[in-house]
């Protein structure tokens, strides 16, 4: 089989075990990123030393690390969409001047990033409810240093992954992944507990891994099995930037706009937790949003299997899309908005009937009852519509691979500015803190309302 058709397998295998062999890694690989996150709050939730204000600190600068995250994969998942549409229509030189291309942008907006992070912390921390108390400010500020440091690393890995997969080497980006985190797993525990370095040896820790998955995407970049880097690759082609950005740009705003929903979210909860009769006690202040914390990290896990699910679609739609096969692209959403279903379904079970085995996790052996309580009922009722949640979040990904921006932009910004911002400022409003647990669910609803109209409309433009 010649280069330019190394990747026909694409249109020849069907589309279900197609979906298992590219889904599967990209959701390993997206859990195990997740796991950066998560894995330093269990650790940070159980010293005894940080307790429920670490876990507020570090739930205070997650944030940030979502919008670094939404930068990359706008370039690498645009550029994953449209090499594979290249590699379809067999314009390979085209996909290697688009993965050098993403290369120098993902570089270039890491470093501004990092420079703009370090010059803002103060406003950044204070924005996303840092100041809850002093405590936990000081906490936050420290382990924000240390992870915006790290910043270019993270932002190059987390861009290179979903272009490794296009390439057609999905084990090989999971694999690059999976390899910082245990890392990143096994130095936390280090530095956390024998070395007692605090809220500085989680991040510390994190920034390792983080090197670790950046280099063996750098050796990858040598070693392309479908697309041949050439020193040309890597001019400036603004024609290909503008193609392959407007293809990402789906991604960067269904991150970037969480973030402006975490914003919200996060305020209303220590403004509410404030005015609460029992969090608004000295020494209780920081459980609210400690907790909303350690839900969100769990929702992480679940809608990262949702985003594994279909950004593993992207390469086969996009090399489909440009072979004319529409038929096999139809057959290909229908298994995954059953399996995003199927998914949803058992996260919620897992939700409703175990939510004190899911605190127990992050700590609550050294906290208050209120921990425990608020927690059980934080699990209960913002994560009640996980189903709908994750078909929402699979359906914004599939219709950009497919070419529809405009309609997965829409919806995807309905669901993070309209409906995620508004919510939790008008909700709380009436039932107070449990306003802030409402939105959630009630965002997920109304946005799935629209999203049924374009899931139909898309079934019927592919059947034709």
């Amino acid at each position: 089989m010649s280069e330019q058709r190394s990747n026909a397998f694409l249109i020849e295998e069907k589309p279900g075990k197609l979906m298992r062999k590219y889904a599967v890694p990209c959701i390993i690989s997206l859990l195990v990123a997740a796991l950066y996150n998560i894995v330093d709050q269990i650790y940070i939730a159980n010293a005894d030393y940080l307790g429920s204000f670490g876990n507020a600190a570090n739930t205070t600068v997650f944030p940030m690390t979502v919008l670094a995250l939404a930068i990359a994969v706008m370039i690498g998942d645009g550029a994953c969409a449209f090499v594979s549409i290249c590699l379809g229509s067999r314009r390979n030189e085209d996909a290697g001047k688009t993965i050098g291309n993403a290369v120098i942008l993902t570089v270039a907006s890491s470093v501004v990033v990092t420079l703009l992070y370090l010059l803002l912390s103060e406003p950044i921390l204070t924005l996303f409810g840092g100041k809850v108390n002093a405590e936990t400010y000081a906490l936050a500020k420290e382990y924000f240093f240390w992870i915006t440091v790290g910043m270019p690393f993270y932002m190059f890995g987390q861009a290179m992954n979903p272009i490794i997969r296009s390439d057609g080497s999905p084990r090989f980006a999971m694999i690059s992944t999976l390899a910082g985190a245990f890392a990143n797993i096994l130095l936390d525990w280090v530095f956390i507990y024998p070395l007692h370095m605090g809220m500085m040896g989680a991040a510390v820790a994190t920034v390792i891994g983080q090197i670790i998955t950046a280099l063996l995407s750098i050796w990858y970049m040598f070693h392309m099995r479908a697309v041949k880097l050439e020193r040309k690759s890597f001019g400036l082609f603004g024609n290909l930037m503008k193609k392959f950005l407007a293809l990402g740009i789906t991604s960067f705003l269904s991150q970037a706009s969480l973030v402006v929903s975490m914003a919200a979210v996060q305020n209303a909860c220590t403004r509410y937790g404030a005015l609460d009769p029992i969090f608004g006690q000295e020494g209780l202040t920081q459980i609210p949003l400690a907790v909303l914390g350690i839900v969100m990290k769990f929702f992480q896990i679940a809608i990262s299997i949702s985003v594994g699910l279909s950004a593993g679609c992207i390469p086969i739609v996009g090399y489909n899309i440009g072979a004319g096969r529409k038929d096999r692209v139809r057959q290909l959403f229908t298994y995954l908005l059953a399996s995003e279903a199927i998914i949803g379904l058992i996260a919620l079970v897992i939700v409703e009937v175990f939510p004190r085995g899911l605190i127990g996790i992050f700590g609550a052996a050294n906290e208050s009852q209120y921990y425990t309580d608020f927690a059980v009922r934080c699990f209960r009722i913002y994560l009640c519509l996980m189903p709908l949640a994750m078909v929402n979040k699979g359906t914004f990904i599939f219709l950009q691979a497919v070419g529809k921006a405009r309609e997965s932009m829409l919806l995807s910004l309905m669901r993070e500015i309209v409906f995620g911002v508004f919510l939790p400022i008008l909700l709380p409003m009436v039932f107070a803190l449990n306003g802030v647990l409402y939105s959630f669910p009630v965002a997920d609803f109304l946005t799935f309302l629209f999203s049924f109209v374009i899931i139909f409309r898309t079934y019927k433009e592919l059947k034709q």
